[in-house]
């Protein structure tokens, strides 16, 4: 067979950086170094270009497990000869393993490439490359990995380069487009820019027909996941269009999307640009964040009015009127929930966070909430003061049921936050009931600060004011004498033995009728046999008389039981390690 080099001329096209480096090692540039002189390209010379990772020796039939792709393959075709295995079918594995090439060694094992072996590599274009005489693999090996980790490091230097580059255009004035142009210049493809909120951006300028078929993709990308990346760091997306393979970027932070990057070659993309699109993206995503801090700062200025109107101290509608500007008569018809947000540290059962802490958090926190709540379609309005942020929450999908995306956009809150800055902080949420009419936020403000006092009780993070119950009587009776009356009428001997003994029958007897008297489920609750329930409840007979169980009293024992429990919660905690005494 002719010599494919002097065919082809075998010039090397390579991948190169900014700098001009090559970058990705292929076939080609394998067939360029001195051992491979006297090779010859029996077929697949189509597939010259393909990258190379790494070299391997195969002389075995089994190999499913000993390549992940992208190798260059040297034999000698004494493994798989030697079990059986026909050329074609070792070759048809190596293309579905996804191997760089084939190097076969013309010798003892074979005198010359089988013709079905040729068809198929040329089919796929999958470089076959013969070596006429004895060759050693350990040369060629020590060779190729030299040159391919160089150029590993090489491109890992040229990337950092690259990525300073991108940080530094980050901090400068309109940094995005210049990102983009940095970007499109290094890797020499076509990018597309998508905010969501925002004007497209095309480097170079494309075709009209081609722009719109590309925005039109990203719009409906756009309107797909926007406006959040659903969990985790947004990854990249692969995609055909016609002449064109496009990866696409998310951009953002904070579990939300602001833009999409899409990078458009001819072929696979490199590993290289793929890298580089991953520095821009972040870079980008940096620049987006710190405009949004400034925006949340511009916010917190212009909204100061909440605080107010939070607080009861806005008199009247034409007041409200003057504070509140053009937007009164939107906001003041659309409906609203109430949140307040208490901050805790994990470590303290006081507030006692640092100065550069709670600077951190008191911008941190309000911008994640912000991203949270427009995502589930609330206008949030904010207030903070010490450890605690106010929400003005605007529902602007009012004709679907609210309480369900304001309980989501909470528990992603709570879940970002774990992981974030405020991972050294607990956060608990208190909502009042849904509201209409900016008159009734003080009201509001206070069914939520009720709701977020009684989480002692019920050691839920988020508590809504319309599930706690019997709790909302509680607290407006908490006059001081009126609870602990009524307490001791029907609780008072359980207390009293409680305290005396070191028992737990208030607890027992709190268990017992929360799961309707049920004698398996309590004790199984209360980490005991069931021999010690039941002496404890012969214990609460004596002590309440044998009627504790008949309906009127046991409602009433029901309510002081919960009255005791909203001031005494500490008394209602399970140990998890128990004994029996009374």
């Amino acid at each position: 067979m002719d010599d494919q080099r002097a065919m082809n001329g075998w010039t090397t096209a390579a991948t190169t950086g900014s700098e001009g480096h090559e970058l990705e090692f292929t076939v080609l540039d394998a067939l360029t170094r001195p051992l491979f002189a006297g090779a010859e390209v029996a077929a697949g010379a189509g597939g010259l270009n393909r990258p190379i990772r790494w070299v391997h020796v195969l002389e075995s039939a089994d190999f499913e497990s000993l390549i992940h792709g992208e190798e260059m393959i040297l034999t000698t075709g004494v493994g798989f000869t030697a079990n059986g295995m026909s050329p074609v079918a070792f070759l048809e594995q190596l293309i579905r393993k996804n191997a760089a090439c084939l190097c076969l060694e013309i010798g003892h094992y074979f005198q010359a490439a089988p013709e079905e072996m040729v068809r198929l590599a040329e089919a796929h274009h999958f470089p076959l490359i013969l070596f006429p005489h004895t060759v050693r693999f350990v040369d060629i090996t020590l060779d190729l990995h030299s040159l391919i980790i160089n150029r590993h490091h090489l491109m890992l230097q040229e990337l950092e380069g690259t990525s300073r580059e991108f940080y530094r255009l980050s901090l400068t004035s309109q940094g995005t487009s210049k990102i983009l142009q940095l970007l499109q210049q290094s890797t020499q493809t076509e990018l597309v820019y998508y905010p969501l909120q925002g004007k497209p951006v095309l480097l170079p300028a494309l075709p009209q027909e081609e722009q719109e078929l590309y925005l039109t993709y990203m719009g409906g990308l756009a309107e797909e996941h926007e406006p959040a990346a659903r969990s985790g760091e947004p990854v990249q997306v692969i995609r055909e269009f016609p002449g064109r393979k496009a990866v696409i970027k998310p951009v953002g932070a904070l579990d939300q999307t602001w833009a999409y990057l899409m990078m458009l070659s001819p072929g696979r993309p490199r590993e290289y640009d793929c890298l580089l699109l991953d520095s821009a993206s972040l870079s980008i995503a940096q620049e987006l964040l710190r405009t949004r801090y400034m925006e949340e700062r511009k916010c917190f200025s212009e909204n100061g009015w909440v605080d107010d109107l939070l607080a009861g101290r806005v008199q009247g509608e034409n007041q409200m009127k003057a504070l509140v500007g053009p937007d009164f008569q939107h906001l003041n018809e659309t409906p609203y929930r109430v949140c307040t947000l208490e901050l805790r540290s994990r470590f303290q059962d006081k507030w006692n966070a640092a100065e550069t802490e709670w600077e951190t958090a008191r911008f941190h926190l309000p911008l994640l909430l912000r991203s949270l709540f427009e995502k589930y379609a609330f206008q949030p309005l904010m207030t903070m003061k010490n450890n605690r942020i106010a929400i003005l929450a605007f529902d602007l999908k009012a004709k679907l049921p609210s309480k369900h995306r304001l309980q989501q956009a909470l528990n992603s809150l709570l879940h970002t936050a774990a992981g974030d800055k405020l991972k050294e902080y607990t956060l608990v949420i208190g909502v009042s009931k849904p509201q209409t009419g900016l008159r009734n936020a003080m009201a509001a403000s206070r069914e939520a600060r009720q709701a977020l006092e009684l989480h002692p009780c019920s050691q839920k993070s988020v508590l809504f004011y319309e599930d706690l119950g019997v709790f909302q009587l509680l607290m407006s009776l908490n006059d001081g004498s009126t609870l602990q009356t009524f307490i001791r009428s029907y609780l008072g001997p359980l207390i009293d033995h409680d305290e005396s003994k070191g028992s737990e029958l208030l607890l027992t007897l709190r268990v017992f009728l929360d799961h309707d008297g049920s004698k398996q489920i309590a004790a199984r609750k209360l980490f005991i046999v069931r021999q010690s329930l039941y002496y404890r409840l012969e214990k609460i007979t004596e002590l309440l008389g044998e009627d504790f169980m008949e309906p009127e009293n046991r409602i009433s024992i029901q309510v002081a039981l919960r009255a005791y429990q909203f001031l005494h919660p500490e008394k209602f905690t399970i140990p998890q390690t128990r004994s029996s005494q009374l």
